[in-house]
């Protein structure tokens, strides 16, 4: 089955990609031709998947999903949240991102996090919702070189690597988004 992913974001696609593994194609924007800014302007991480699914569906007409992830802090009151991809401004990098919470939480104890992802599937024109959470906790400075976003400083409940030091696989099969997919997936298989 062929389906498209509604993102601009190469790593997204690429974890995808190997979530979905020979079961299903996973096409890209680049893979039908559209070469767009894909609007993320509402205030829910929902609302974000489900607006950018929409948009893309509009102008394709394809089957597709979107999502939009948000790391939920504590401390913060739950932030940076559904503002996660531009924490730290506009224009902003990962790096920015991960500096700005550890500047936030230094000296403060209470280090719980979860990582939400939601996925709007567009299926023949219904709409449907996936989501995916893990618990975790900020670490007090980054930790592995892989991944992207938070992941050098997000470590799983029941775990002894943050996100950024494990492989693929076993983020995959453990992560917010991989569990968002694989329901997705698993649905769409019946």
């Amino acid at each position: 089955m062929r389906i498209l992913f509604a993102t601009n974001n190469a790593h997204k696609l690429r974890e995808v990609r190997e979530i979905a593994g020979n079961d299903f194609q996973v096409l890209s924007l680049a893979d039908v031709n559209l070469d767009t800014e894909i609007p993320e302007t509402r205030d829910t991480l929902e609302g974000n998947a489900t607006q950018k699914a929409r948009f893309v569906y509009d102008i394709t007409g394809l089957n597709c999903f979107a999502d939009d992830t948000g790391l939920e802090i504590e401390a913060l009151d739950g932030r940076p949240g559904v503002y996660s991809a531009r924490y730290a401004g506009e224009g902003c990098s990962f790096d920015d991102n991960v500096q700005k919470i550890l500047d936030e939480l230094e000296g403060i104890e209470n280090r719980k996090a979860c990582f939400r992802c939601v996925v709007c599937l567009i299926l023949n024109g219904k709409e449907y919702l996936f989501e995916g959470r893990i618990p975790g906790r900020i670490t007090e400075e980054r930790q592995g070189d892989g991944g992207f976003g938070y992941d050098p400083v997000f470590l799983p409940d029941g775990h002894i690597m943050t996100f950024s030091e494990m492989q693929a696989y076993l983020k995959n099969g453990i992560s917010h988004r991989g569990v968002a997919v694989s329901k997705m997936f698993r649905f769409l298989t019946k």
